[in-house]
């Protein structure tokens, strides 16, 4: 995912002005367009250096609803291993389901460890170590309703909860999300939580920041699921416990519902920001990169507070030159 050991990589980093949705007046928002210079002193660039450690990638992509381009962009289409993040896009598939009526949150499912791999022929069972979620575990060989297993999948993680749902929901449904929310085909994901043997066999999900970025934005604009549905994920999304990465670096009157993702060497966050008198906002952070988890996850929320200095800013200061060093 990253350079090779021992070179050197340039933070790149892209601002643009916004462009008037559908002809209309473009947003008041203070950004010279197309910017790309070196500038040190950037607090965007140091905290992405920082969090990067040499040989790491951290990619950010900022989206504002209505517009075309990214308004902040730093290594965009880096492709990252998803971790938990593989689990916005299920939330999404599930509520759609249940729209359509093909699925009902009140029903009863079996919680259960063994698990068909996607690599044909072969299973899995997940590790409870490896789990934030010890409530599903005591569950094991019960029934629960669905609608439990989807909020625990999200609000605290839950590796268990989220391959048992993804049995409910199908890789397929999860795959038109992504779909019709844009996304490239740099983004994939294709398998359930510890399913090593399809890993193993290269069927790995992956995702980049400007697809997750453009993913909550098509939710929030309902692109990807009707009122209801879109409503009930917010929901979700901002009952998260885990709020030290994009929300911690975001100021308190913004209303942020946020997925994180963390596995070793890696940690990344996704939110949808509604502040007030602005569009809904899509940001994404994710960090591939050494150091230790809280460090990493200390650096996204530096990184969002950058982010967010850029997109809200006074004239002044938003229009400071973005950096390649």
């Amino acid at each position: 995912m990253g350079p090779l050991p021992g070179s050197t990589r340039l933070t790149r980093c892209r601002i643009v002005s916004p462009k008037a949705p559908h002809g209309g007046q473009a947003p008041p928002f203070p950004y010279d367009a197309g910017m790309e210079s070196t500038h040190p002193a950037n607090p965007l660039a140091a905290a992405v250096e920082e969090v990067r450690r040499g040989d790491g990638v951290v990619s950010v992509v900022v989206r504002v609803s209505g517009e075309d381009a990214a308004r902040v962009s730093v290594d965009p289409d880096a492709r990252h291993y998803s971790a938990s993040i593989m689990k916005l896009p299920i939330l999404i598939a599930v509520h759609r389901l249940v729209e359509r009526g093909q699925l009902d949150l009140g029903r009863l499912v079996p919680v259960h460890n063994d698990f068909a791999s996607q690599k044909p022929g072969e299973r899995f069972s997940l590790d409870p170590e490896e789990d934030s979620d010890p409530r599903t575990w005591a569950e094991l060989g019960t029934e629960v309703p669905l609608r439990d297993l989807v909020r625990r999948m999200i609000t605290v993680s839950g590796n268990l909860a989220t391959d048992v749902v993804l049995d409910e929901v199908g890789v397929a449904e999860v795959a038109a999300v992504l779909a019709d929310a844009g996304c490239s085909d740099r983004t994939a994901i294709v398998r359930g939580i510890e399913d090593y043997p399809a890993r193993h066999a290269g069927i790995d999900n992956l995702i980049t920041a400007d697809d997750m970025a453009r993913l909550v934005v098509a939710l929030a604009e309902g692109r990807v699921a009707g009122p209801a549905a879109t409503a009930a994920c917010e929901k979700t999304l901002l009952a998260q416990e885990y709020r030290n990465g994009i929300p911690a670096g975001l100021p308190d009157d913004v209303v942020v519902g946020n997925k994180t993702g963390w596995v070793t060497a890696v940690n990344h966050d996704v939110a949808l920001v509604r502040a007030p008198g602005r569009p809904p906002i899509g940001m994404a952070v994710l960090v591939s990169a050494p150091g230790t988890e809280d460090e990493r996850e200390a650096g996204i929320a530096r990184i969002a507070a950058a982010a967010w200095d850029l997109l809200t800013g006074p004239p002044g200061e938003a229009a400071r030159p973005t950096m390649n060093g």
